[in-house]
């Protein structure tokens, strides 16, 4: 062949297929956000910001912690698993029962100001779009969000109390790459996510993690299985 080109093997056609194929699915469960009108504005509410306004509604402010998915989702965002594309789709179930579907691409605001200002919007316009073109890129979707899971996937839910702990570089290593698997992350301060839907629990760790620590562990095994650097 001219200038010495070979055309892709076989072999090399079906790695980069399998590489396409090969992808990570999150869901945040019982985020906490929730809005509410507090003065002359609306607010996404925060344990820190409105303590007085959620005793008065007779809320326990401790479980108001939006900061937690803020977190949760740069943990995810910011992963070189993420900029790789290798994060297939992104799902955020609220404790108010609503389900948020996040697009891989989206730059989300830095300081928490912004971002509660985003998600204020987002719930009461139902999507927000890209300013530089058609694009969704946070949008309100039907649930459950098992309309949205790919047949066949592997879903596993994460728990310090769960029965089995494994070494997770292990347990991410022998996931097999056909379809995406999926992970659910309680993206909430205290108590046990409610995910009937998954097809397994484990433990990563002895002690307690934030959801931001545990997703930071998960993206770090993808990455070391795909050599993502």
């Amino acid at each position: 062949m001219a200038g010495g080109l070979q055309p892709p093997s076989a072999e090399e056609e079906q790695k980069k297929a399998a590489a396409k194929q090969q992808g990570v699915i999150f869901v945040l469960e019982n985020a906490s956000l929730e809005t509410a009108k507090v003065g002359k504005g609306y607010c996404l509410l925060n344990c820190d910001d409105h303590a007085g306004f959620l005793r008065r509604h007779d809320k326990d402010p401790a479980l108001y912690r939006p900061d937690i998915c803020h977190q949760a989702l740069l943990a995810i965002l910011d992963s070189p698993l993420a900029k790789s594309g290798r994060l297939k789709a992104l799902y955020v179930h609220t404790a108010k029962n609503v389900l948020i579907q996040i697009n891989p691409q989206v730059r989300l605001p830095r300081t928490f100001k912004r971002f509660c200002g985003l998600f204020v919007q987002l719930l009461q316009k139902l999507s927000i779009r890209a300013t530089n073109g058609p694009d969704k890129l946070l949008k309100i979707v039907k649930g459950p969000v098992t309309l949205h899971l790919p047949a066949g996937a592997r879903r596993v839910a994460f728990s310090r109390q769960a029965p089995d702990l494994v070494k997770l570089k292990d347990f991410v290593r022998e996931l097999p790459d056909a379809t995406p698997a999926v992970f659910v992350v309680g993206a909430m301060a205290h108590g046990k996510i409610d995910a009937s839907y998954v097809d397994s629990w484990v433990s990563v760790s002895e002690f307690p993690l934030s959801a931001a620590c545990c997703l930071g562990r998960i993206t770090n095994a993808f990455e070391d299985k795909w050599d993502i650097v």
